[in-house]
């Protein structure tokens, strides 16, 4: 008798009484279900696919903070990810994924469920869609990251007389697997509810979504890899022609305009009298959320808990002796745009060299992009109403600074014993201080308990929003020519972040669409996706210690070091400088190397196993 390959923990079944007599051993297994009583129950096949939909591959997330200190978003305050911020080149292994095995489960089920007539159709279609969806997002996460693979959509077996021939398959054609992620999502978005409550399963919306961002990135593929010919191979597994990508773009455009126009999702905006609490609630907000289309979900008290707030929230402000992770850059930081629509870096010093004086830290931030203090927790600035104590130490009036290497920790100052440092930081290697002047605010919980290791948070991890549909839409409709349409998609998302000067047609460049998703989209994972289709990694990330830009709005602009901007009080008793704060540009000092993206980062290493055993797949170029 077949069983079917998925184990399912029956809790009532396990935890229940087991009674003794002479037949135990002829007993039915408990824990192992058979094909013949999963496929006529709705129920269990629910837990089947819930099992798949649990395994679907992210990279960057909510459950590993220290991914999104890869780059140049953050710096790891932890001393055991330091070495993130030490070496300087990507392994060409770096983001690699290759699981056969989850498409070999995902096939099953799509061959059994087709099976399954006692199962009402209606329902049926719909679990088949679902499997199709996460089959297809899979190849879309490979092709992201190794190019074409072999497109296996039967689930094969060995037959075990040696010769291994019959189940393997050369690679596809980058192309070709994105074209199957785009048709699969027309063909399965019939058979889906179009319901935007849903959130955590696939629906019309979530298909649009998908085929629009597969689209895109293929477009831009094709589009700006032939600013890189030698990051290709002559068989069309690594790169795409340029000939494609209008109707790629096209059809990225298309199928936004789709979903934006059926009206059932919004810009989330239920607090319009704080827009950067506006922004950071989105991403916690579970109730009615316009915006989200869907996620990956937690729950408090069931097991399924995510420790993002823990490890990251603000080490004064910490329930349990946690957080503090997470430092966002300066280089991200600067990236925010003032109201009036312009860029400038920080200032520190007036030009004749003194400091600049501000009365309070905050001050510093003001006149910004909303979303900047709804991403990263200023100093000055409230977490869980209360204030954090950001601060790195005094400056005398001989220049000399005092400061302590312990969070709020005492000097003599004035023949007074005083704190002299925040208890937030920041403190040059010291972990979980703010070693940047910052801590993330994007995803942290403001519920009681959620820094708590007993309790931690059930808030969600958000994969796909109406915001990126509509960056999405901007992008496409702006390569395609149409910037007056790009405009107005950009208008929207920028509106909500407080910047209430229209952009004009004019004003959209490749620049602005590149800084539009890196300040709306920072920690959500889009970052390094964003920067290999566009081909600017290598350009950006080039290994040159160079100092941080002056010029945040370019996208060509390097950037392989983090950097931080420190807040200090003046201690000068007597002046009208006395009590005021300034602010210093710096390293953190276990920065020693700048990131450095080779030609062959691009794409990932296929393994030399995988390789060995199979030889019709070749390798990728440049590694």
């Amino acid at each position: 008798m077949r069983t079917y390959g998925f184990y399912i923990l029956l809790i009532l079944t396990l935890f229940g009484c087991v009674k003794s007599n002479d037949n135990f051993l002829d007993r039915a297994p408990s824990n192992i279900l058979l094909d013949e009583q999963v496929w006529k129950d709705e129920v269990l096949v629910l837990s089947v696919i819930a099992n798949l939909y649990d395994r679907y591959p992210d990279y960057q997330t909510i459950e590993n903070w220290s991914e999104f200190a890869a780059f140049d978003e953050a710096f790891a305050s932890e001393s055991g990810q330091y070495g993130r911020h030490k070496n300087q080149q990507y392994s060409y292994g770096s983001w690699g994924y290759w699981d056969y095995g989850y498409i070999r489960e995902l096939n099953l089920f799509i061959e059994k469920c087709g099976k399954a007539n006692l199962l009402k159709p209606e329902v049926r279609d719909r679990f088949l869609a679902e499997a199709r969806f996460l089959r297809a997002n899979v190849y879309f996460e490979l092709v992201k990251r190794m190019g074409g693979v072999p497109l296996v959509l039967e689930p094969l077996t060995y037959d075990y007389k040696g010769d291994p021939g019959a189940l393997q398959r050369p690679r596809q054609k980058e192309s070709e697997i994105y074209d199957f992620v785009i048709k699969e999502m027309d063909a399965i978005m019939p058979a889906l509810p179009d319901d935007a409550n849903i959130k955590s399963r696939a629906t019309k919306g979530l298909v649009l979504a998908t085929k629009a961002r597969a689209a895109l990135y293929a477009a831009s593929i094709a589009k700006y890899g032939a600013t890189t010919p030698q990051v290709s191979l002559p068989g069309g597994e690594v790169g795409i022609p340029a000939s494609m990508a209008d109707g790629y773009y096209k059809t990225a455009l298309a199928a936004a305009q789709q979903l934006i126009n059926s009206g059932k999702y919004a810009l989330y905006n239920k607090k319009p009298d704080n827009l950067s609490e506006n922004f950071a609630a989105l991403f916690y907000d579970k109730g009615g959320n316009p915006e989200v289309i869907f996620v990956k979900d937690f729950k408090l008290q069931s097991g399924k808990v995510q420790e993002w707030t823990l490890a990251n929230q603000p080490r004064s402000l910490a329930e349990e002796q946690q957080g503090g992770r997470l430092n966002p850059s300066l280089n991200l930081v600067q990236s925010f745009e003032k109201l009036d629509n312009t860029f400038a870096p920080y200032a520190t010093n007036t030009p004749g060299g003194d400091y600049i004086y501000y009365d309070k830290p905050e001050e510093m931030f003001a006149g910004r992009d909303a979303r900047l203090a709804g991403t990263v927790i200023l100093p000055g600035t409230e977490f869980k109403s209360k204030k954090v104590d950001i601060w790195a130490g005094y400056i005398l009036k001989d220049g000399s600074i005092v400061t302590a290497n312990n969070f709020g920790g005492q000097a003599v100052v004035g023949g007074n014993r005083i704190q002299v440092v925040g208890f937030d930081g920041p403190i040059d290697n010291l972990e979980f201080s703010a070693q940047t002047g910052f801590y993330v605010r994007k995803y942290q919980d403001p519920a009681v308990g959620s820094g708590r290791i007993g309790t931690k948070s059930e808030v969600w991890w958000v994969r796909y929003r109406y915001a990126e549909v509509l960056l999405n839409a901007a992008e496409a409709a702006f390569e395609l020519g149409d910037k007056n349409t790009a405009a107005g998609y950009l208008n929207q998302v920028r509106a909500r972040a407080g910047l209430i000067i229209p952009l004009t047609p004019g004003d959209i460049t490749f620049d602005r669409i590149v800084h539009e998703r890196k300040v709306e989209l920072a920690f959500e994972g889009h970052q390094l996706w964003d920067m290999k289709r566009w081909r600017l990694a290598h350009i950006v990330w080039d290994g040159l210690s160079t100092d941080l830009t002056i010029h945040p709005e370019s996208a060509r602009s390097t950037s392989t070091r983090v950097f931080g901007l420190l807040p200090y009080r003046i201690y000068n008793p007597g002046t009208p400088q006395d009590g005021k704060w300034v602010f210093k540009k710096v390293i953190p000092s276990n920065v020693t190397s700048a990131h450095q993206f080779r030609l062959g980062n691009y794409y990932s290493f296929i393994g030399d196993d995988i390789r060995n055993n199979n030889p019709l797949v070749i390798k990728n170029p440049n590694q």
